[in-house]
């Protein structure tokens, strides 16, 4: 198993899994908790999706159901926000917290955010590269060469998907400032709900920042290895 067989390699797979362990629990308890807390407002994710794209004037993007626990999202090219079954249909501050971050990535698209059409341009390429780089690096790792072209052309690879990781950062987050001044200013929660809106979002949002490290964490143990080898 040459991916462990140092102690820089093992040291970085025991932090990517304290990382991601920390990510996943500190999202269940936000999401189990606020998903039990009605909003004042009394209104579903849905109705609370519709008022911020009126309230934004965004036309012709439609508010739908789709399944899957929390499989929320927008979709730029059917012109649609998709709310899940715990979303769609739900009063409470997690539902509506959810609903208004993606409405943040509707009305980002509509104003032309530029971070967000860096990351619809890197998604073919990033599609391509995460696709082929483990394999290049198994291959690289199984059959060795002298310049060990296959290994590093998997690691470029890799890299340009953890660049993907990384510019999406900055869009998750203005999702949800996005989302918490809507809430806000089209007083769907209370001031006293706002916080748990923000301890939802920012939970989902560490999801990113967690998936983003460990990758950063792998790409330097495929670096460390590349440099071992030559």
């Amino acid at each position: 198993m040459i991916f462990y067989t140092s102690g820089f390699s093992f040291l970085t797979l025991i932090i990517s899994v304290i990382i991601a362990l920390f990510a996943e629990i500190k999202v269940k308890h936000a999401f189990s908790k606020y998903s039990k807390v009605p909003t004042k407002s009394g209104i579903s994710g849905a109705e609370c999706a519709k008022m911020i794209l009126k309230d934004k004037n965004i036309n012709g993007v439609s508010v739908n159901q789709t399944r899957g626990y929390f499989s929320d999202f927008f979709d730029p090219r059917s012109g649609g926000v998709y709310l899940s079954d715990e979303v769609y249909g739900k009063n409470s501050i997690a539902a509506i917290s959810v609903a208004a971050h993606e409405c943040g990535h509707a009305d980002q698209h509509d104003k032309g955010y530029f971070p967000i059409k860096i990351r619809e341009f890197l998604i073919p390429i990033c599609n391509i590269s995460s696709r082929l780089s483990m394999p290049l690096v198994m291959i690289g790792i199984i059959f060795p060469t002298d310049s060990n072209f296959f290994l590093n052309l998997g690691i470029l690879l890799f890299a340009v998907a953890l660049l993907f990781q990384i510019v999406t950062l900055p869009v998750e987050f203005n999702a949800s400032n996005r989302a918490l001044r809507s809430l806000s200013q089209n007083n769907i929660l209370a001031p006293e709900e706002l916080k748990g809106a923000n301890a939802v979002l920012s939970a989902a949002a560490l999801t990113y920042v967690a998936a983003t490290l460990n990758s950063l964490l792998y790409l330097l143990r495929l670096i460390f290895i590349s440099r071992n080898r030559d």
